[in-house]
């Protein structure tokens, strides 16, 4: 009889880790505590229109490929891709910049911003590249049980850009403080500051710069879709509304949770919640991380988002949009270094609506706005109005155009909503940052050294933040899972 696998939760590393596993001939039964699944890229979708509630940047197309070509699919099969071009718009305070869809292109933007530049460019996406193929083949596919997963032959050769930073490696070769921030913009997918950041990391801008801004018609959820039809169509089981209240362990070995006040047994519990949540639902004696463990840790920031309705098509805007029109180290000091609301804040907006006419009604626009804060902060309904008021004007004074009297509908998500619907620590967003103390083998662990047949998998463990990270991360533990009982 096959064993059966209980998972927590139904993002994006849980749905990849069901369907490897479910593959190689478990039964596996998902729990999910809220209504819909997803976890954080659930969607919503009020009068027509559409919104992603969490990722909204589909890059690394290679990734998702390879996890569906694992199964004998394509994602053709579940959804219809298209390349944005262009990727996206950079708002500064007395110009744009537009990033296009190829090399060639942005080096034509390069060198209208800082001549000479195109030429450093090339060679650092070049490397970029290099880094991005060692990371994807070499590192990012080990479980990181020990630091001699990361020497190889490649990441050897690689080893001084581990401790030297994205941020000063890019300061080099390109002085234009555009141009910089641009740079050093994909990084922050990572959840960590720039110079925080190893210089290795770079392989981001070749994810930006050489494959791509995509988007799959009908919005991120429709990823979250295909992999819930190809779990299903694996056998594996999803129940929605719920909620694990605790994980049973006898003898040092799980047999179980608890869920809706009911026992269901099982052989393994894999989580996809979030690592320090999921500890939680154990007795103390079986946690692995202590709180002040998880209280020194250096966690991606949290989110500030507005999804927010327009009677009208907006001008003068991309379907992603940047605005980095004020300081971006000190944002990113009142994120890391003294945390607190920012002053004059980055942020990023999304009008998904103007590539993809089914996400709102005809002649209007859906559109999401992003603000990174630091975990932890205070959440209160007056900051988040005070916060969209401000973002707004600096929207309406930037793009040349007055909207505030065409919202239909806004609705907001903030740390205490992290907090409520994922069980978020902190009400972090993006999980732990990829700092250098905090990558590979030195990340909390796959699987648990106290209880036996306990698996955790997403952004808090290997290989880090992101979509497709997530994807790779389910894989991983499913096969920790497989050898452990292939033994």
């Amino acid at each position: 009889m096959s064993k059966k696998v209980i998972i927590i939760g139904s993002g994006f590393s849980s749905l990849s880790a069901a369907c490897y596993l479910a593959k190689s001939g478990f039964k596996v039964v998902i729990y999910e505590k809220n209504k819909t699944i997803g976890g954080r890229a659930r969607q919503l979708k009020k009068d027509g229109f559409t919104f992603d509630i969490g990722p909204s940047w589909y890059w690394m197309p290679d990734i998702f490929e390879k996890f569906f070509a694992d199964f004998g699919k394509k994602t053709s099969d579940y959804y219809v891709l298209n390349k944005l071009s262009p990727a996206y718009r950079v708002f500064f305070t007395d110009d744009i910049i537009t990033i296009e869809d190829s090399l060639d292109k942005i080096c034509v933007e390069f060198e209208r911003i800082e001549k000479g530049s195109s030429k450093h460019l090339k060679k650092f996406i070049a490397s970029a590249q290099e880094n991005y193929r060692i990371a994807i083949d070499k590192i990012v596919l080990k479980p990181g049980n020990s630091p001699f997963e990361l020497v190889t032959k490649d990441t050897i050769l690689k080893l001084d850009q581990f401790f030297k930073t994205i941020s000063g490696e890019v300061r080099k070769k390109f002085k234009n403080p555009k141009l910089v921030a641009t740079l050093e913009f994909p990084v922050l997918f990572l959840g960590a500051k720039p110079n925080n950041t190893p210089s290795f990391y770079s392989f981001m801008n070749y994810a930006d710069f050489g494959l791509g801004t995509w988007h799959p018609n009908g919005g991120m959820f429709e990823v979250v879709k295909a992999m819930q039809d190809l779990s299903q169509e694996l056998g594996v089981q999803i129940n929605t509304a719920s909620g694990i209240e605790k994980i049973l362990v006898k003898n040092k070995k799980t047999v179980g949770v608890i869920t809706n006040g009911k026992t269901e047994l099982c052989d393994i519990v894999l989580s996809g919640a979030d690592y320090h949540h999921s500890e939680t639902l154990l007795d103390k004696v079986y946690r692995q991380y202590s709180e002040s463990y998880w209280s020194k840790k250096t966690f991606a920031p949290s989110s500030l988002l507005f999804y927010v309705a327009f009677d009208k098509k907006l001008s003068n805007v991309e379907h992603h949009n940047l605005f980095f029109d004020t300081d971006f180290e000190l944002h990113a000091e009142e994120i890391y270094d003294q945390p607190k609301w920012p002053t004059a804040p980055l942020f990023y907006a999304n009008f998904p609506s103007i590539t993809d006419k089914t996400m709102s009604p005809e002649g209007c626009e859906t559109a999401f706005f992003l603000i990174p804060i630091a975990p932890g902060l205070e959440d209160t309904p007056e900051l988040r109005n005070q916060y969209f008021d401000l973002i707004l004007n600096r929207f309406q004074d930037k793009t040349g155009q007055h909207i505030e009297n065409h919202i239909i509908f806004k609705e907001s998500f903030c740390v205490n909503d992290f907090i409520e619907e994922y069980n978020s620590y902190k009400g972090n967003a993006y999980g732990l940052a990829n700092t250098l103390l905090q990558t590979a083998f030195l990340r909390p662990k796959l699987k648990s050294r106290k209880v036996e047949n306990l698996f955790f998998t997403g952004q808090l463990t290997v290989p880090g933040p992101g979509v497709p990270p997530a994807l790779i991360s389910g894989k991983l533990v499913s096969e920790l899972i497989v050898k452990d009982n292939n033994q």
